[in-house]
């Protein structure tokens, strides 16, 4: 089919790639290799240009920190140009004094790939790369058993009762002021306002009946 009526943006964006698409974890992409391929095929005279920085004739630009390739395709007499960072497998960027050639070679294809896709073949497959990262709120821990045994003692009325806190030091006094009530007594008249775990009914009873835990 004839290009010269299409514009070429029209004509790469209707090649069909569906077949040539591969996946990476979550990221559905077209290798280099394939899009070049494509574009040869509809466009021969199509050219690639991987710039040099000119002040060290290497093929990636730095800013002393990080670094980054530029790559520019040329289809009809038009160029499109993609910068890209040299990045890590995690697709972070590789900090400067550790940048090597085999990265290096990893970004510009993947920087030819994008530029191609500027003009239109398989610019599809990277809508969204411009979108940041979105921060998750972190969740929600579930309510430790105690907070819930608290909730629990706020519905029925109850007060928790803590070895420690200000109601046990009220409890323990009422307990010297009233031993002779007897064990039974003081339990019902302490669980009327109290929750009482088993462990601190122990405890009031060797407080009562010291004997009786021996």
């Amino acid at each position: 089919m004839s290009n010269q009526n299409k514009s070429v943006f029209a004509t790469l964006s209707g090649v069909a790639i569906k077949d040539k698409v591969e996946r990476k974890g979550n990221i559905d992409y077209l290798s280099w290799a394939y899009a070049w391929s494509l574009l040869k095929q509809h466009y021969p005279t199509a050219q690639r240009f991987v710039y040099e920085d000119p002040a060290t004739g290497w093929n990636y630009f730095s800013d002393g920190r990080t670094a980054w390739v530029k790559v520019g395709v040329i289809v009809e007499g038009q160029e499109h140009i993609d910068y890209l960072p040299i990045m890590d497998f995690r697709n972070q960027a590789i900090p400067v004094d550790r940048v090597n050639q085999f990265e290096v070679n990893k970004a510009i294809q993947r920087s030819t790939a994008k530029a191609i896709a500027m003009h239109g073949l398989g610019l599809q497959l990277w809508t969204g790369e411009d979108i940041p990262e979105l921060t998750t709120s972190a969740p929600v821990p579930a309510a430790p058993k105690k907070a819930v045994a608290k909730k629990e003692q706020a519905d029925d009325g109850l007060i928790e009762l803590v070895k420690g806190d200000a109601n046990w030091e009220k409890v323990v006094k009422y307990i010297e002021t009233n031993k002779e009530l007897g064990l039974e007594k003081i339990g019902k008249q302490l669980v009327r306002k109290y929750r009482i775990r088993p462990a601190l009914k122990k405890e009031i009873a060797n407080l009562i009946t010291p004997s009786t835990n021996e």
